[in-house]
């Protein structure tokens, strides 16, 4: 019988030093690991995303930070950005087409000008297919600015010129979103300015694939009302953006809509898209990210 090796007091203490340090290690990783859980833990009954445009940091940062905090995805993300959301397995929940089409991203030359159709319909029915193979949904697009057309004028234009594009976005299950902006401080002369007028367009091109993008912070400069607005119409919008009124800035208790009953009124519509913070936050502290975990909270009914 082999004699048993003697175990030496140093090697003992080794022995019970490293499995010491090993223990430590793996609690601190777990309890990281449950306090990053812990901040995912949302309700779910609001699907969250956030503008990219809002913060002056990379895209890869802000995807990094959002999925931190358990946002889904980002908003206005064209191609050149898809990459980037697919790596941390985030959504692209309004999207831009590529930068070819650059033309589609103007707030101004929009589809209620039948001089911007020609380049709109060819730009749009390559990013409804850009979209779609790319696995998402939704499509921004903007009636631009009236240049003394008239309402009634530029809702035929926008019915015209969208009618062509619609079959294949229908076809390809992209929806495609008109943004309602402010025309009183922000967007001077847009044409999509008001719900009822949006909503007229969605009545005329008569198609589950066309909705608004109902800007919550435009919508209040503009004409109030909003829960009214939205438990009214809400069957015609499809995506919501947030920001603070007045200023576009944070979304807590230094401006005047309270937030968490827009979206109580929001989630009792049975809404199942995203609500896009689009804030400007004016709190730099690791450079608005705190701010976006504040609205995220906010916004969490």
């Amino acid at each position: 019988m082999k004699s048993k090796k003697k175990i030496s007091r140093r090697n003992l203490l080794k022995t019970v030093a490293a499995g010491t340090v090993a223990f430590t290690i793996n609690n601190n990783v777990y309890s990281k690991n449950k306090k990053i859980k812990k901040m995912n833990l949302l309700k779910g009954n609001i699907n969250h995303s956030v503008c990219e445009w809002c913060y002056n940091i990379p895209l890869e940062d802000l995807a990094f930070e959002a999925k931190r905090i358990g946002i889904v995805g980002i908003d206005l993300i064209g191609a050149e950005g898809w990459d980037v959301l697919k790596k941390h397995n985030l959504i692209s929940t309004m999207c831009y087409g590529d930068l070819e089409g650059k033309s589609t991203r103007s707030l101004t030359n929009g589809w209620c000008d039948e001089k911007y159709h020609e380049d709109l319909i060819y730009h749009y029915k390559r990013h409804i297919n850009l979209v779609a193979n790319a696995g998402w949904t939704n499509l921004i697009c903007f009636s631009g600015n009236r240049r003394n057309i008239s309402d009634k004028e530029g809702l035929e234009n926008c019915v015209k010129g969208l009618s062509k594009i619609l079959p294949i976005a229908e076809k390809m299950g992209v929806i495609i979103h008109m943004e309602l902006l402010n025309s009183k401080i922000d967007h001077k002369d847009y044409m999509c300015d008001n719900s009822n007028w949006g909503v007229e367009l969605c009545k005329r091109l008569n198609s589950n694939n066309f909705k608004l993008l109902y800007d919550i912070y435009h919508m209040q400069v503009d004409e109030g009302d909003v829960i009214r607005t939205i438990s009214k119409y809400h069957k015609y919008i499809g995506h919501y953006h947030t920001a603070g009124v007045p200023g576009r800035n944070e979304i807590n208790s230094s401006q005047e809509l309270y937030y968490p009953a827009i979206m109580k009124a929001i989630v009792k519509t049975g809404f199942k898209g995203y609500v896009a913070q689009e804030f400007i936050p004016k709190n730099k502290d690791r450079k608005g990210i705190s701010s976006l975990e504040e609205a995220v909270k906010i916004c969490d009914v």
